[in-house]
């Protein structure tokens, strides 16, 4: 490639306002965030409304600090890309309207982003694709295995009934009385307690990938009630401890299973999730002994930001696909 593709890459799909600066797909050169941790935190969980009034006050900020940082002009800038969906309406419309300003007043051109798609992309700016491969994302609103043959083809072959893996972990949270957000508040204290009450494993139907954590959640939940009227104290890491041993074993015997099954070369694991040290102990262990690599992305890229959108735009860039000023957030975009 004689020519250097830089793409400005912004995501606000959630609490996280974030503007970066990515060439060619795998070079980083800003990635600018922006959290609203504190603000939420007293509510136990993200406030839509809260989230959206905090994008608008930062969105121009965050962009003039991506180029500032990446040392570039808008004259440098070969594209935009912007998180399309899914997420929150009124915080992905706030990247949007913003990415379509930007690409008109500046003439670049506009390329929506599927969330999902830029935490798969995450990994390649750590290390390159090799295909086929298996994707886990593991996030606050996403729990899904997704196949891929090949940049930018996505076949999503399993994915949550009814809670993600992420929001399981922060109402368990809530229910311990650990700050928000509760998955990294879990993972410390279950290191910390035993898996002493062998919670259930949803293994659903024998030949389904699909995962399902609601009942693993009710029965954490009947547990911690039945001690309190009890008058039983109750042992936090223990209970954290099991819980993650019940989500952990079904991630990870499920990536496995349709590993061997599509006979990948490798599996990427990606999303808020994959920050989870038990998680990442049990996979390593897993695939340690198979011909099948696994990478995680660095805990910086794995909580929403705006070099994964910049790192799958790339790959729309590079396939030419673009979308027009009719671009609009859609809460419910599927991956194709």
């Amino acid at each position: 490639m004689n020519k250097q593709i830089n793409i400005l890459g912004i995501e606000s799909s959630c609490d996280e306002t974030a503007a970066s600066v990515v060439q060619n797909g795998t070079n980083i050169l800003s990635n600018v965030v922006a959290t609203q941790i504190e603000s939420h935190k007293r509510f136990g969980g993200v406030v839509p409304e809260i989230a959206s009034r905090h994008h608008v006050e930062q969105i121009t900020i965050v962009i003039e600090e991506a180029l500032k940082q990446a040392k570039l002009t808008w004259d440098d800038i070969d594209a935009i890309a912007v998180t399309e969906g899914p997420g929150l309406v009124g915080s992905l419309i706030v990247g949007i309207s913003a990415a379509k300003a930007l690409a008109f007043a500046k003439h670049k051109q506009l390329i929506g982003v599927h969330h999902i798609a830029g935490h798969i992309y995450a990994n390649r700016l750590q290390e390159e694709f090799e295909f086929p491969l298996l994707s886990l994302i593991v996030s606050g609103g996403h729990t899904e295995l997704v196949y891929m043959k090949e940049h930018g083809k996505y076949e999503r072959i399993g994915q949550t009934r009814d809670d993600a893996a992420g929001e399981a972990y922060d109402k368990i949270a809530r229910m311990l009385d650990l700050p928000y957000p509760g998955g990294p508040q879990i993972d410390q204290l279950a290191s910390t307690g035993e898996d002493e009450y062998r919670l259930p494993r949803a293994w659903l139907e024998e030949d389904s990938y699909d995962f399902s954590f609601s009942g693993l959640k009710s029965a954490v939940i009947n547990l911690i009630h039945n001690k309190q009227q009890r008058g039983e104290e109750v042992n936090a890491a223990n209970v954290a401890a099991s819980f993650q041993a019940s989500v952990i074993d079904v991630l990870t015997e499920k990536t496995y299973k349709a590993a061997e099954e599509y006979g990948v070369k490798q599996v990427i694991v990606a999303g808020g999730v994959a920050a989870n040290k038990g998680l990442r102990q049990s996979l390593q262990e897993k695939f340690n002994d198979t011909n099948i690599s696994l990478h995680f992305p660095p805990l910086s890229l794995c909580t929403d930001n705006a070099a994964m959108i910049g790192a799958a735009g790339f790959i729309a860039y590079q396939e030419g696909r673009r979308s027009g000023m009719d671009l609009n957030a859609n809460p419910s975009l599927e991956l194709y």
